[in-house]
């Protein structure tokens, strides 16, 4: 009777899934205390941006080797290499530091491995998850992950803001490298099924890691929607998405509270889009939910630009973010119904590096505009700069106040137009 329960059926997922959580809770500790660190050296949204770009792009460019890598090889020790080498990254940088020799330029190097190996552990971690879980608890797998991840989100400022005042980033370093210990010593206990392959692929590799991206090309409707959630994500990373930490230092001189505050209730706001989500009948119509959800998202970046206050950030902040989930699975829920399960992994795949490759672009340009356009233009005399502030306040983050303004209206008439036209319909795609 007990072999037959829930919790029993699901120990070893459970186990991964409790030391994989603590580990991340200890990783975005870390990245918390180095995004405060790098804006204190530099002061600038470009060396924020730079640091998130180098998050972004190893992860994008290797996301089709990495998917089909993770269908041939050993799912443990994908998962293992990829944890290991991902924590003599933070040794790297706990060295560094301690040795009063860390630089930017370090961070930016370390950050771009972290993502490399964040590129075939992902994966693997998929793919391990639904070997690991009964075909019947795959939706209640699925919630503990996003519950999970929602409370990383909203814990991890707050904790590392706390160690960071108590003993500094080597503490915070440190309670990382043990959250990892815990999640490496956990998993090489863990016994992972190996797939059974019914037939030998007869693709080449080279076949198997683009058939995803022929799937879309024969079914242009959703390539079409794919285009367009990467038009979003492009002004996402332009505008609050990417700039959001170097807007709130700027903007309240430096308050590490207040950014910690507006992150927890950005968390929070996923947490509640996922909770409403999970509990309403699904959508008749997702691509219009979709459109609907991006409109809303943007609004809310409207008024994130003209706040000017803490309360004023982490409203708009958790509403753009509640939006955001919302509009996140029902786009989840589009591609599971339309995609044959056979094909999903590698559609999935090309999906995912088709709608993300415009982020590097929209981390990197948002920076540049940030330090070069907008915020010298603010701090000038000119007619505009007193026009501009009279709507958007003056002094340090104005000018990346307006550029949020900016995007999100552009991002606005865009899912606007989409909505009027009903472009996305297989109908109009045919």
């Amino acid at each position: 009777m007990k072999k037959n329960s829930p919790a029993a059926s699901l120990r070893p997922f459970l186990m991964l899934w409790a030391s994989q959580g603590v580990s991340s809770m200890g990783t975005e500790m870390t990245n918390y205390a180095l995004v405060i660190w790098v804006y204190s050296q530099n002061g600038t949204a470009s060396s924020l941006s730079l640091l998130t770009l180098c998050s972004f792009l190893p992860t994008i460019l290797f996301r089709f080797i990495a998917g089909a890598l993770a269908d041939r090889w050993n799912k443990k020790r994908i998962m293992l290499l990829s944890d290991l080498l991902a924590a003599c990254g933070t040794l790297t940088v706990f060295a560094l530091y301690s040795s009063s020799a860390l630089t930017v330029i370090h961070l930016y190097a370390i950050n771009t491995l972290l993502s490399l190996m964040n590129a075939f552990q992902v994966p693997a971690a998929y793919v391990a998850t639904s070997l690991l879980v009964p075909e019947e608890h795959y939706i209640r797998a699925g919630g503990l992950q996003t519950v999970s991840g929602a409370l990383i989100s909203i814990l991890s400022p707050v904790l590392g803001a706390v160690v960071l005042a108590w003993g500094g980033i080597s503490a915070v370093l440190a309670i990382d490298l043990v959250t990892f210990a815990v999640a490496f010593l956990t998993l090489l206990f863990i016994r992972i099924p190996k797939i059974e392959k019914k037939q030998e692929l007869r693709e080449s590799f080279l076949q198997t890691s683009l058939s995803g991206l022929r799937y879309l090309k024969e079914h242009p409707h959703l390539l079409h929607l794919i285009v367009y959630i990467a038009a979003v994500n492009f002004l996402a990373k332009l505008g609050p998405d990417g700039l959001m930490s170097a807007f709130i230092l700027s903007r309240s001189s430096g308050n590490q509270a207040a950014l910690s505050v507006v992150q927890s209730a950005v968390a929070l706001g996923l947490l509640t889009g996922g909770t409403l989500t999970s509990f309403a009948k699904q959508s008749q119509n997702p691509v219009r939910m979709i459109l609907m959800m991006c409109c809303l998202i943007f609004t809310a970046g409207i008024g994130l630009s003209l706040s000017r206050n803490t309360i004023g950030w982490c409203v708009t902040a958790f509403l753009q973010y509640t939006f955001a989930a919302v509009m996140n699975i029902h786009w989840g829920a589009l591609m599971r119904s339309e995609v044959p399960l056979e094909m999903q992994g590698r559609v999935f795949s090309a999906r995912d590096t088709l709608q993300n490759c415009t982020i590097p672009l929209g981390l990197y340009l948002g920076g540049v505009l940030a330090d070069h356009v907008f915020e010298p233009l603010m701090s000038g005399k000119s007619a505009a700069a007193a026009l501009l502030a009279s709507v958007f306040g003056s002094g340090n983050g104005s000018g990346i106040a307006v550029l949020f303004f900016l995007v999100s209206a552009a991002g606005l008439i865009l899912s606007a137009v989409c909505m009027s036209t009903k472009c996305f319909s297989k109908r109009h795609s045919a």
